[in-house]
């Protein structure tokens, strides 16, 4: 597309928006030829090119189409990596397009490139930043890409490419001459884009979600930050790879994307992954910049996308801190996103894992009918596999709430059930943070032994120091085993890890227990009620509610808490309730006495 100078325009202060930019025109060489020999075949064809090369690889690399016309379009993005890179994949993508189309019937790109100051106006995009890439364009080769001397400089060593120094160009309507490098695409890589664009049998996805971590593109220009984006990166799939749950791609796979521009969908095919993890390091002034996203590699839908920065005061802390925020957005986006397609499927194809996931949403609501229904799920996936620890594990789990919920019609079978399937989970992979969590937790619930429990529970956050669920069940088996404090502080490293966790209510009503335990009923209140704004129907954040309020002397709020505690269980008991959980009601006198205060039945 050949782009006029800067036409003589008024611009408004309010209207307009300056940058700096990296640019990238395209033109189709030939098009009227093309067009005369068969317009509508080249216009269709144009068509799917955007359709399936251009728009994805634009999208890959985070450009932004300012604007098309018939023969060309033109290109912002935000980093001249980005764009030389989105180049690279194009014109590769083209040969391989091209490798058995007569020579006079292909559709071959010019490609510039030039980093700019650009103005903005109405969406539209002027200024030498435009005219310089234009300019290019229309002197590099068919099927080459040419770019200015401050691209190439913002480029070298960044990108797996070759350039070709050519010299000073006279550029139309640009004052100075200015020096140009052509890309000399490896022809090689021509036979591996050409091969690489032939259908291919891909790898079959695991029964569970795979993902693959990319290296992430050092944007500084430093050295010294590709170290460490290898490093965050490393640390990101070691922190995946621990959740059982997950299929990791181990690094050393990974890697050889280092350097290489990627179609996301192919990288999910040649590495058999539904989900891909990419993302940027860029420095500046003392502060370090990561960006990150998630993106589902079956149809290149971005599902999560975040940016975190820190000073670089101590970067291996930075380094874990962002190692954390990355991988706790990953696990639950993914695990939701699992969740939905189970959801979507066919009843007639449901797997043992899909059945587990139907189940979570049910759990989740924590109501007699809906857990029952759960329960049924699971049980239903072990008839399928009865190995599947997976479902033994949320199997043991829904009988154990059964239990504390106090839904039990028979509790001496139910105390049963819960010990043998989460028996079964740990005896088939006793490393599994979460199974190891629960059993300490069913431990410390349900007999005195809390040396034991704790053990266990401290041993699962030590297996995998970035599962939620691991800490929630820590914080609740140290609240049954009385130790307070440090049950809050495992309940407040649960919510930094998910804090939109839809079982985020009950590690809220566990802190608020802790909390009235601590003589701090004002903070238990404030979670109570969080508690309450996610799910009204779960009792025990109303029997926290009440008995801390009652403790405050705040009688009309606690009767209110009162009410609608007995419209979920109009037969609450506080000896029934006891009963139920003996253990750990040992250590619990003020959580008991303001239930009393409150004016529950006894």
């Amino acid at each position: 597309m050949a782009a006029n100078p800067i036409p003589e325009l008024i611009l408004t202060e309010e209207r307009v928006e300056r940058r700096l930019a990296a640019v990238l025109a395209a033109d189709v060489v030939g098009y009227s030829r093309l067009m005369g020999r068969d317009e509508e075949g080249t216009l269709a064809d144009l068509k799917r090119l955007r359709k399936t090369l251009l728009d994805p690889a634009i999208a890959t690399h985070r450009g932004r189409i300012v604007k098309t016309t018939g023969d060309g379009m033109l290109v912002e993005f935000a980093s001249a990596v980005d764009a030389v890179r989105c180049a690279v994949e194009v014109q590769r993508g083209m040969i391989a397009q091209n490798g058995n189309v007569p020579g006079d019937a292909r559709i071959e790109f010019r490609i510039g490139i030039h980093v700019g100051d650009i103005i903005i106006d109405d969406n539209d995009i002027f200024g030498d930043g435009v005219n310089i890439a234009a300019r290019l364009e229309g002197t590099a080769e068919a099927g080459g890409v040419c770019v200015s001397d401050d691209t190439y400089r913002q480029v070298r060593g960044k990108v797996d490419i070759a350039f070709q120094d050519v010299g000073l160009q006279s550029l139309k309507n640009i004052a100075e001459p200015m020096r140009a490098w052509r890309m000399q695409i490896d022809p090689g890589l021509f036979s591996a884009a050409m091969r690489a664009a032939l259908p291919a049998q891909p790898l079959a996805l695991p029964d569970k979600p795979s993902i693959a971590v990319l290296p992430f593109q050092n944007m500084s220009g430093d050295p010294e930050q590709e170290y460490f984006a290898d490093g965050m990166v490393e640390d990101i799939t070691t922190a995946l790879s621990r959740f059982k749950t997950l299929f990791v791609i181990a690094r050393n796979s990974s890697f050889t994307y280092k350097g290489r521009a990627v179609d996301i969908k192919q990288v999910g095919r040649e590495l058999g992954v539904r989900y891909v993890v990419e993302g940027s390091v860029r420095r500046a002034a003392g502060i370090l910049r990561i960006t990150g996203q998630l993106i589902d590699a079956t149809s290149g839908a971005h599902l999560w996308a975040d940016r975190f920065e820190g000073k670089l005061d101590d970067v291996f802390a930075l380094q874990d801190k962002i190692t954390e925020s990355v991988v706790s957005a990953i696990t639950p986006t993914v695990h939701q996103v699992e969740i939905d397609l189970a959801a979507r499927r066919r009843p007639t194809s449901l797997s043992a894992y899909d059945l587990c996931l139907r189940a979570q949403p049910h759990f989740y609501s924590m109501t007699r009918e809906r857990l029952a229904e759960a329960l049924q799920l699971n049980h239903r996936a072990l008839e399928l596999d009865p190995r599947y620890g997976f479902a033994a594990y949320q199997a043991g789990g829904c009988h154990l709430f059964m239990i504390a919920q106090g839904w039990a019609r028979d509790l001496h079978f139910e105390i049963e059930e819960a010990t043998r399937l989460l028996s079964l989970a740990l005896s088939i992979d006793e490393n599994d943070s979460d199974v190891v969590a629960a059993v300490g937790c069913m431990t410390s619930f349900l007999t005195d032994d809390f040396a034991t429990a704790a053990d266990m529970v401290d041993r699962a956050v030590a297996l995998n120091p970035n599962s939620a669920v691991a800490w929630s069940q820590r914080g609740h088996a140290y609240l049954f085993g009385g130790q307070h404090t440090e049950a809050l502080r495992s309940f407040e490293r649960t919510i930094r890890l998910s804090p939109l966790d839809p079982l985020l209510y009950m590690t809220l009503g566990g802190m608020g227990i802790a909390f009235i335990e601590l003589r701090r009923f004002d903070e238990a209140v404030a979670v109570a009620r969080k508690a309450a704004r996610q799910n009204q129907t779960y009792a025990t954040t109303y029997r926290c509610l009440a008995s801390a309020l009652a403790h405050l002397g705040r009688e009309v709020e606690a009767q209110k808490a009162v009410s609608r505690l007995l419209e979920i269980e109009p037969n609450f008991r506080i000896s029934e309730w006891m009963k139920r959980g003996a253990q750990w009601h040992r250590h619990n006198h003020l959580m008991i006495e303001g239930v009393r205060k409150a004016g529950l039945p006894e």
